[in-house]
């Protein structure tokens, strides 16, 4: 077990250390059944960063023997989906875009039917009537906008993923749909004049004193990443070999909905940022007040179903941006507000607790492992005095 200093122990913010323990001992039980490869965790309350520690291997590879560290840089997946959000609701203060307009005013491709009548908070919320991601339904013919896009070749890259048509209309039903939020990064690249990348970068990643987070990472910053699966080493590689691909229509695609790497300490960072209102403890302002509050209050109040993964019609609770679902396994305050990213990570912010908690749990395979999220936060929670 690694284990960083940080700048309070666990009794400074109340907060029982012998629950750290428990933690431990849950990531290397699944690190001796070979669910994960390693994990990575760090705490916070009230601004306070109390532990921050590393567990396991840092390479899928049985003849490489490194160690994870707890600045070890790992992709986040869909917590980048946050990123995304803050962003939106950052030109929204500066009057640049409404959560009501509609993404035809902005997209001409989404001024036609059946795109017509779909907004900008249609999209952070997952009910924009755009089928949700690959695997979400059971459809062995299902063709995502990706397949469009890639198989339309010429054609300009939303005009061919909107070839995969609506699946319900806008407001309907919850279904988790990823391309939404390439489809936000773009309306961030239009209404900014930036790159949504770019504009990400300099304006929440850069004032956040984020040091290790972002889109396309440096030489130094490849050498500390974890390395996965085989599929991630060669994406690694890709990178360090200075393959580009500058003119390709990927590189013109927003990596909004899961493109971004980070470390749980970085992460932790950004928590806080929101826990604290939108201003870092360092007293750099973000985003307002107001926009946080609007941002992670209940957008969808249970009246809205979800069927995604065999979810059954489940009332669905969430922000215009975060996951607030509140339910048996959950043992956060009802209003934390929270992200997963697949394969897997998690940041949770309960701002009644004052608690932000972020973790890498990368698992060996691609069967999800409930206990890699849900479990773990029961036990953080769990420490609270």
């Amino acid at each position: 077990m690694i284990r960083s200093d940080t700048p309070y122990l666990p009794a400074d913010v109340n907060y029982d250390k012998e629950r750290l323990t428990v933690l431990d001992k849950h990531f290397k039980k699944m690190i001796e059944k070979n669910e994960i490869l390693s994990a990575n965790y760090c705490l916070s309350r009230d601004g306070k960063i109390f532990a921050n520690a590393a567990i396991g291997k840092l390479s899928y590879r049985e003849d490489d023997n490194r160690q994870l560290q707890t600045d070890t840089i790992q992709w986040i997946a869909s917590i980048t989906k946050l990123f995304c959000a803050v962003a939106i609701f950052k030109l929204a203060e500066d009057g640049m875009l409404r959560l009501d307009q509609t993404v035809g005013e902005i997209i001409d491709e989404f001024k036609e039917p059946p795109f017509n009548k779909m907004n900008i908070a249609h999209l952070l919320s997952h009910t924009s009537g755009m089928y949700s991601d690959p695997g979400s339904f059971e459809n062995k013919y299902f063709k995502s906008p990706w397949y469009f896009i890639e198989n339309m070749e010429g054609t300009n890259w939303i005009e061919a993923a909107l070839s995969a048509g609506m699946y319900k209309k806008p407001g309907e039903e919850w279904a988790y749909c990823s391309f939404g939020y390439v489809i936000l990064g773009e309306v961030i690249t239009r209404v900014s004049g930036m790159f949504a990348h770019d504009y990400i970068v300099e304006n929440i990643v850069k004032p956040c004193g984020l040091k290790d987070t972002g889109f396309t990472p440096t030489r130094e910053q490849v050498l500390r990443m974890n390395v996965q699966n085989k599929r991630r080493e060669e994406r690694m590689l890709s990178f360090l070999n200075g393959e580009k691909q500058d003119d390709s229509i990927w590189s013109k695609i927003p990596s909004t909905g899961g493109g971004m790497f980070s470390t749980a300490y970085d992460l932790n960072k950004f928590g806080m940022m929101l826990l604290n209102n939108g201003t870092t403890y360092e007293g750099t302002r973000i985003i307002g007040r107001k926009a946080v509050e609007k941002m992670t209050s209940f957008y969808l109040k249970g009246d809205i179903k979800d069927y995604c993964w065999n979810a059954g019609g489940v009332p669905r609770l969430y922000g215009l941006g975060p996951d607030m679902r509140y339910n048996l396994t959950t043992f956060y305050t009802k209003g934390t507000y929270f992200h997963e990213g697949a394969g897997a990570c998690c940041l949770i912010i309960d701002p009644f607790e004052k608690l932000v908690a972020s973790w890498f749990v990368p698992f060996t395979s691609y069967t999800w492992h409930a206990h890699a999220l849900f479990n773990v936060a029961a036990i953080i929670w769990s420490g609270l005095k």
